[in-house]
């Protein structure tokens, strides 16, 4: 690990990063290629008030509200990256900047938002100093700030093989996974390694998505966790067929 990956944890690398990049950044995808899985999970009827973690400079939290999201509130360590999002949206209530480390978000209550949406956060986290401490510290907190039935999306690098253990074992979730082929534009691959809407059936410890994907497929991974407090450790994962 370089110096510039293990102080991903770091208030003072966003600081410097954000103090020097012009222009908003997405991290693995642009809202309008997850559009339709975050329609189907956060449904926009239901009014949902939800979380984005690590918001960067991105520009996803401005799409959900153009597509008809009312109440987002976007998180980030770093303080020079919320300023600049207070003034670029001071004239968008639905869009509220709070400087905070996601792995201590006590100024929110428990079971105060409907969604929790990660993209790239909890990659960054564990390619920082004392990941293993850090990352089920953060996966902890999401699960609280969620409602029950909540729902936490994970778009990450990170193969199931890699992720699931870590998810179960720091929470009680189902577990849905999707992928989506990385790509450069907001177009659609004409052949996608997996359809978008078609979740991948997984086991416990994601072996079986490799004879779905094949090795080392070009895509990032969805994991739509659904926060139920009545499940037994048994049932954690949620087989889907």
């Amino acid at each position: 690990m370089g110096t510039s990956t293990q102080a991903y944890g770091e208030p003072w690398y966003w600081d410097n990063r954000y103090s020097s990049e012009s222009g908003p950044f997405d991290w693995y995808q642009k809202y309008p290629s997850l559009a339709p899985l975050i329609n189907l999970y956060i449904p926009r009827h239901v009014h949902p008030r939800i979380l984005v973690v690590g918001c960067g400079n991105s520009a996803f939290s401005e799409g959900m509200v153009s597509d008809g999201y009312e109440d987002v509130v976007n998180i980030d360590i770093s303080s020079v990256v919320i300023e600049a999002m207070k003034k670029k949206y001071s004239n968008h209530p639905q869009l509220k900047y709070i400087g905070m480390d996601v792995r201590d978000m006590s100024e929110f209550q428990s079971g105060s938002f409907n969604a929790v949406i990660d993209k790239g956060t909890l990659d960054s986290i564990l390619c920082g100093n004392d990941s293993r401490k850090n990352a089920p510290k953060m996966l902890k907190e999401v699960w609280r700030v969620l409602k029950d039935n909540g729902v936490y999306i994970l778009v990450t690098y990170g193969a199931p093989l890699y992720r699931l253990q870590l998810l179960g074992d720091s929470c009680s979730w189902r577990i849905k996974l999707h992928v989506i082929d990385k790509l450069l534009s907001d177009e659609g691959s004409e052949h996608p390694v997996q359809e978008l809407m078609n979740p991948v059936s997984i086991d416990d410890n994601g072996s079986s998505v490799e004879a779905v994907l094949g090795k080392n497929p070009d895509v990032h991974y969805i994991y739509v966790c659904t926060k139920d407090e009545s499940l037994t450790p048994e049932q954690k994962h949620e087989e889907l067929v």
